[in-house]
């Protein structure tokens, strides 16, 4: 995809929404880390709805340690993989106690020590605490940017490298928020409602899309 038309795509995005945030809810750095380990396989919503409850009373790595793997899951149960979870939130908080003074660090290579931290939270992690420009790409971005056609890639690794080589640096610190709630919202996986797209003229699924319909509807009227 050339660059003016990923540049027009951002412009788009970021008028429509100057801002975006991610829709997790969380207290402090340690909350946003177990929200986002959570919301692996896992949708916003219900990671929300398990950790309020959770948060309200564990909500830095000695409190979860107190609470220990049985009794944090408990709180977790609703969400998929919930044992394997609890396990790794227990795992690194003893961590970060004991070789982090309790903080969460902000280099990826640190973060991905983590039990359970892999690639996309720890992108998620230094974009939403420590500002920097990252690209996490979770099933929604790995999805959208390969339905636009701003990427190919057949894995997320590749597909972050893809998104960080078109993106214009001035687009990166919002460019996850703004693919995920596109996805989340609009480019839906099953039935992506093209119709109020703001981006659909740009888009190579909607324009390979538009060229199927014409030529049916040639079809049909010419018999």
């Amino acid at each position: 995809m050339e660059q003016a038309i990923v540049d027009k795509i951002f412009e788009i995005f970021s008028h429509k929404n100057k801002n975006p945030t991610t829709e997790l809810m969380y207290k402090n750095d340690f909350t946003l880390l177990v929200a986002v380990l959570l919301s692996a396989q896992a949708t916003d919503l219900s990671v929300n709805i398990a950790t309020k409850p959770l948060f309200e009373r564990f909500d830095t790595p000695e409190k979860m340690v107190y609470l220990g793997e049985e009794r944090l899951k408990q709180y977790i149960r609703s969400i998929g993989l919930f044992n394997h979870k609890a396990k790794n939130i227990i795992a690194l908080s003893n961590l970060l106690i004991n070789h982090y003074n309790s903080r969460i660090p902000n280099h990826f290579e640190a973060l991905i020590q983590l039990p359970g931290v892999g690639r996309k939270t720890a992108n998620v992690v230094l974009n939403c605490l420590f500002n920097q420009p990252t690209i996490a790409v979770d099933t929604h971005v790995f999805r959208v940017t390969k339905r636009i056609g701003l990427a190919k890639g057949i894995t997320p690794e590749k597909v972050e490298q893809e998104l960080l080589a078109v993106i214009d640096q001035k687009w990166r610190k919002h460019a996850h928020h703004w693919l995920i709630l596109h996805g989340r919202y609009i480019c839906k996986a099953r039935n992506p409602n093209c119709t109020i797209c703001p981006i659909k003229i740009y888009c190579t699924y909607y324009q390979e899309s538009y060229k199927k319909y014409d030529s049916a509807a040639f079809v049909l009227k010419n018999g």
